[in-house]
């Protein structure tokens, strides 16, 4: 285990005690430890096999055993035996915002409460405001967040999805039976959550399909097998995520991967775009379709029985269309694009000169300054931007002036070391104070290379105060870029009411930035503002909004939001090379 997944665990420890009553020092021991591997920089292997991890701040005789024995083994029987010591039901109420350990434990001695459905009925018995520390507004708050429990547990996030999809997906295309293979649906499409995966394997002509189902059935992982026959497998991981194969001669392979890519919409304007050529589009082919459209379409559709096509390519341009990449699938005018010739040249991941908005150990991120620029170096980028957390994120060790000034330094003497190629931009992530007020003058702010300007408190604000709130924040002249926009979590936490609209005209007045924050969790700015908004001016910067080396990645996921909202490389101001990227942030 690297020294970050063994901190997950010892968090994990504490929250685990917590439930269970332990002694607060016992708990705040393991949160010490875990702080004390975050902040850690040098390489962890090395420091326990020389004996020093037990003369670590934080870190006793106990716990570096405990370490040791996870970054050795990669388990530790002590966590095991404790997770299975607490009601299943205690751990999963963790996931309601608004809930932590001793909200939980007051609930299961005063209540007995052990399940979430336990819980919803008490709340709306009136049984949980009754109970000190709680009100009416904190059972207000637990019934919402049930709900949205509910309404969100039928969907993954597109990145987790991912990563259950591209190994499969590797495997099937090595099956020999198997001559192509893709996944499709809205993983293929890029939506930010994804309801199930699916897979279009295609074999050859009389080959056995059968192997192919079986081998789908029997993957790791696989908790249930819903469905079985010759051409079609559907089974149902562990995390609960479903995915269905679909097995199909190599013929009708491009048909099948066009058809349940969808969406629904884009498969609806399609199959009429089809129809009004005397044509029939299905799952299964296109080909001439009885008494449909003009009588000159219809002549040329009998001039044969089935259009052979070899890819989607071929498909859209045998109905007299450009290729519509699978993001802008949506039904929202990708056709017309298509058939005018205007369709976008989507941004892509390797467009990408460096990127802004991340933190390191000086506020709430697990690697350090030196870690996070050689990550980004190793990904082959000219720049990369950090930005701790300002002091009014005190909850995440927020910087204040002179720890500011002094990572300022920092920055300076890495640069002109030149012990890495790519260069780090000094910036911050500043609060927005609810009166709209930034967290730091604007003379320190003029000390920095960027800044950028986020909400992270005060969420229960109307639209009317949000909106201005955040437009004070643009309309200073030292914000460089906004950070999520709504603040919301997907899947978990809805975004704060604000009128997107007026904050992009602020923005592009105001010359300012609004981010597409690539956590897998926000991918804020939504899609669907941007076409337009970047219709108008609106530059848009894709941010992995890095809390250690592995969250650089996450700009695949914004990368894949940035597409679906038709944003071109001339849209993001990160694709700029490092001079001129310098020249912009001077200006």
């Amino acid at each position: 285990m690297t020294r970050n997944e063994i901190a997950d665990v010892l968090n994990d420890i504490a929250v685990l005690l917590e439930l269970k009553g332990e002694n607060p020092f016992k708990t705040r021991a393991y949160q010490a430890g875990a702080r004390t591997l975050e902040a850690l920089e040098e390489d962890l292997g090395a420091v326990i096999a020389e004996g020093r991890l037990g003369s670590l701040k934080g870190i006793g005789e106990a716990l570096a055993k405990k370490i040791t024995e996870l970054h050795e083994t990669g388990r530790l029987d002590f966590y095991e035996k404790l997770r299975a010591s607490i009601a299943p039901g205690l751990v999963e109420m963790l996931e309601i915002p608004g809930l932590g350990a001793k909200k939980i434990k007051a609930l299961h001695e005063k209540l007995g409460i052990d399940t979430i459905s336990a819980l919803d009925h008490a709340c709306r018995d009136g049984l949980v405001a009754g109970l000190a520390g709680f009100g009416e507004k904190t059972q207000e708050n637990i019934l919402a967040g049930i709900r949205n429990r509910e309404a969100y547990g039928k969907r993954h996030l597109w990145w987790d999805a991912a990563g259950v999809a591209e190994p499969i997906l590797a495997r099937l295309r090595g099956l020999p039976q198997v001559r192509r293979a893709e996944h499709a649906g809205s993983l293929r499409r890029g939506l930010e959550t994804v309801g199930d995966l699916d897979f279009i394997a295609a074999v050859r002509a009389g080959e056995d399909a059968a192997p192919v189902a079986d081998w789908f059935a029997a993957q790791p992982g696989v908790q249930e097998v819903t469905a079985r026959g010759v051409t079609k497998a559907s089974v149902r991981f562990e995390g609960g995520l479903q995915a269905d194969l679909r097995i199909v001669p190599e013929e009708q392979f491009a048909f099948a991967l066009h058809h349940f890519t969808g969406s629904k919409d884009h498969n609806v304007q399609m199959r009429q775009r089809a129809l009004a050529r005397g044509l029939s589009l299905s799952e299964w082919g296109l080909e001439p379709a009885e008494g449909e459209g003009t009588v000159k379409a219809k002549a040329a559709a009998g001039a044969a029985k089935h259009i052979r096509v070899a890819s989607e390519e071929e498909l859209f341009k045998a109905l007299g269309l450009a290729f519509i990449p699978p993001e802008l699938r949506e039904g929202l005018g990708e056709i017309a694009a298509a058939e005018a010739g205007k369709l976008p040249r989507l941004v892509g991941a390797a467009d990408l000169r460096g990127v802004f908005h991340n933190h390191t150990t000086e506020s709430d991120g697990r690697n350090t300054l030196e870690e996070m620029a050689a990550a980004a170096q190793d990904l082959g980028w000219e720049y990369l931007g950090i930005a701790d957390h300002s002091k009014s994120s005190f909850q995440a060790r927020g910087l204040d002036e002179e720890r500011l000034l002094a990572q300022i330094g920092r920055i300076e003497k890495l640069n002109t070391a030149g012990k890495f190629t790519v260069h780090v931009f000094a910036g911050t992530e500043c609060d927005i104070l609810r009166d709209g007020r930034l967290d730091f003058d604007d003379v320190v702010l003029a000390r920095l290379d960027y800044v950028v300007a986020s909400v992270h408190n005060a969420f229960s604000l109307d639209e009317d105060a949000m909106t201005a709130r955040i437009i004070r924040a643009i309309e200073n002249p030292h914000v460089t870029m906004l950070g999520h926009l709504t603040g919301r979590l997907l899947l978990r936490r809805e975004g704060y009411r604000v009128n997107a609209a007026k904050i992009i005209d602020a923005a592009i007045a105001n010359g300012v930035v609004i981010e597409l924050n690539a956590n897998p969790w926000r991918l804020d700015m939504d899609w669907r503002h941007w076409r337009r908004a970047a219709e108008r001016g609106l530059l848009c910067s894709i941010n992995p909004d890095a809390h250690e080396t592995a969250g650089l990645a996450y700009v695949a996921a914004g990368v894949n939001a940035a597409r679906k909202g038709w944003l071109e490389k001339k849209h993001v101001v990160n694709t700029l090379p490092l001079a001129k990227m310098k020249a912009w942030l001077r200006e």
